[in-house]
């Protein structure tokens, strides 16, 4: 059965009594004169849904970047279960990001490839799984999120809602610790966006893992979310519990989570 397939993973194990799995240390990252992330702490819970949010142009993606060790921080640490990603060897950081799952903006699919082989791709690539053993695990993943019907189909034969849904089953295979979202309700209409958020919920519940929600759609943080960080400007203005964070008084999260136009947040 595919719950006793077994994905190696490396060394690096969640440190004893600790509830972080990730930790951003006085991060900071300018490209040119741009100052992008200024002195980020920001800590990630495991076995929760933390949502990123924030305007758009504020920094999230870059900020999910130095969490998957794509892009190297000018200072300051990201720590994940306990240790440097860039305090590591090369081949160890290779090692580290097979723990990461990602579910991209647009899915991130192999146009030349069907749903199924988009899906099998991680494990025919970074394991020695058979290919009895890679189609029981992409079957159970894509049934998951209602797609074992669609394995056939090329990505542009089905919906942007069915790709994301695609993309969300490729970034489970591997059995990650973390799974990041990069703005999964882009391009999705209401309906299809709340759908999704509670796909990630419940598949949360039966896989746990720290999962991190990157958006500034305020309906999927409000669905998904057991905590919420708010950045602005390249700084955390805050963090804490869902519930702390849609009852804060701060202005600036206040105006941002109610979309008003009055506040410190302007067109600039």
């Amino acid at each position: 059965m595919t719950a006793n397939l077994t994905i190696p993973h490396t060394d690096f194990e969640q440190q004893p009594n600790s509830p972080h799995s990730i930790e951003l240390v006085g991060v900071r990252k300018s490209f040119g004169s741009g100052n992008i992330l200024d002195g980020i702490d920001l800590t990630f819970v495991h076995n929760a849904i933390t949502t990123v949010l924030g305007p758009s142009g504020t920094g999230k993606s870059v900020l999910l970047k130095h969490i998957v060790g794509l892009l190297e921080p000018d200072e300051g640490e990201v720590r994940v279960f306990g240790s440097d990603i860039w305090g590591v060897s090369e081949h160890e950081r290779y090692e580290l990001r097979k723990r990461f799952g990602v579910l991209f903006q647009d899915g991130a699919l192999f146009g030349s490839m069907n749903i199924y082989d988009n899906v099998a791709f991680p494990l025919r690539k970074h394991t020695n799984l058979s290919e009895v053993e890679i189609r029981d695990i992409v079957m159970s993943h894509l049934s998951e999120v209602g797609l074992e019907a669609a394995v056939d189909k090329a990505p542009n034969e089905i919906s942007g809602g069915m790709r994301k849904r695609a993309g969300f089953a490729r970034a489970l295979v591997m059995r990650p610790d973390v799974v990041l979202f990069d703005e999964p309700d882009s391009g999705l209409d209401p309906v299809r966006t709340k759908l999704l958020g509670r796909l990630i919920q419940k598949v949360h519940r039966q896989h746990g893992g720290t999962y991190i929600v990157i958006t500034h759609d305020i309906p999927t943080a409000r669905e998904v979310s057991d905590h919420v960080a708010v950045l602005w400007k390249g700084q955390i203005v805050h963090a804490g519990s869902a519930e702390e964070t849609f009852a804060s008084d701060d202005p600036f999260v206040r105006q941002f989570l109610a979309g008003a136009a009055d506040g410190p947040l302007g067109m600039d």
